[in-house]
């Protein structure tokens, strides 16, 4: 079993932290961009049975009627598993009755929906247009088109952002009693427009405090925190982002897409024309197995549950306590374990990346 993700790079909303989409808006390049990506899925799809389907971008659902239907006849060549998880992006301001209807009747199973905050004057910032009240109209339309399955995200740690806001956000999300959160604090990296206005990043500590809030209150209604960023009812996890954190294979297709394939992982080019002329990956590595297993654990690890011992020894021939930095960690208390798992100390859980890090070479 295999994954696909496909990448839409258009955009009808230009980000305050990103601008890469602005240069791809027009139908034209749109259906030129659609015709190319056909003929890279059509030129590497091997045929096999997938399980999850995941079309992201960018923003899929500002394509118009006509385009959609165009890109579920090109992905018609995928054979799907009889329990695909089948997930489509949207941002709350294209979404309308038509559009999901079609992705519906397209086999489309799960909506990730990009709210990222209820606050008008973070809203604002983060350059969204909708309100309050759209939020709630368009989940409602969703769940009345036969979505059960939807995922929304949520942005935090915005600039001058306070932990009652984030706590009202968080009471809102509740309302919606939707399946699945993921959840994001918003870095502000060097020369992107917020960095060239002069916001900074947030206190650290007030950082901490809002990621607490959130684990502790969506804990305390129902979620269960199953990879660092992510909650979901049970049965809702994500199963496409667990075959990334389970270190599985998969395909990219588009425009600045990654996969994973035959142990080869590959970046997509980002290059408009080279994509349109066919020239599809700017770079590709061969890994050996030391590497496969150092992604083994800066994935798997983002996982609350860890990794389990006996599929990494089945996948690798090793016990995993073989390891020496598996067993310096344990002693340090900053890894635990159990009968079947090896897992991140859930006191080092915020500062994950710091030990991640440690299994890079």
């Amino acid at each position: 079993m295999k994954s696909a993700y496909i990448h839409i790079p258009f955009c009808d909303t230009i980000c305050s932290y990103c601008d890469f989409c602005k240069f791809l808006k027009n139908d034209e390049w749109i259906n030129k961009y659609l015709d190319s990506l056909e003929i890279e899925i059509k030129s590497n799809y091997k045929k096999e049975t997938l399980d999850t389907i995941y079309i992201g971008g960018g923003t899929p659902s500002c394509l118009n009627i006509n385009q959609l239907n165009k890109l579920f006849n090109i992905i018609k060549i995928f054979n799907k598993s009889n329990d695909i998880e089948f997930t489509f992006e949207c941002n709350i301001e294209n979404i309308t009755k038509d559009k999901l209807k079609i992705l519906y009747d397209n086999g489309v199973n799960r909506l990730s929906i990009g709210i990222q905050t209820f606050n008008k004057k973070h809203l604002s910032f983060l350059n969204r247009n909708h309100t309050k009240n759209d939020i709630v109209e368009k989940i409602n339309l969703a769940k009345e088109i036969g979505f059960k399955n939807i995922n929304i995200d949520l942005i935090y740690a915005l600039p001058n952002q306070t932990l009652e806001e984030l706590n009202e956000d968080i009471d809102e999300f509740l309302k919606l009693d939707i399946t699945h959160i993921s959840t994001y604090s918003l870095i502000i990296e060097p020369n992107t427009k917020v960095f060239i206005n002069n916001y900074k990043n947030i206190d650290d500590s007030l950082d901490y405090e809002m990621y607490k809030l959130i684990c502790d209150k969506l804990k305390c209604n129902g979620y269960n925190h199953y990879e660092i960023s992510n909650f979901s009812k049970d049965g809702y996890e994500s199963k496409h982002n667990l075959t990334y954190w389970n270190n599985n294979e998969y395909y990219g297709f588009g425009l600045g897409a990654s996969g994973y394939i035959d142990n080869v992982r590959y970046d997509n080019t980002r290059n408009f024309n080279k994509y349109l002329n066919g020239e599809y990956v700017k770079e590709s590595h061969e890994l050996d197995i030391k590497e496969t297993i150092e992604n083994e654990f800066i994935l798997g690890l983002r996982k609350i549950n860890g990794i389990s011992k006996e599929i990494f020894k089945k996948k690798y021939n090793k016990n995993i306590k073989d390891i020496e930095l598996v067993n310096k960690l344990l002693k340090e208390n900053k890894l635990l374990e159990d009968e079947k798992n090896i897992y991140i100390n859930p006191d080092y859980i915020y500062v994950s990346n710091d030990i991640l890090i440690e299994f890079i070479n």
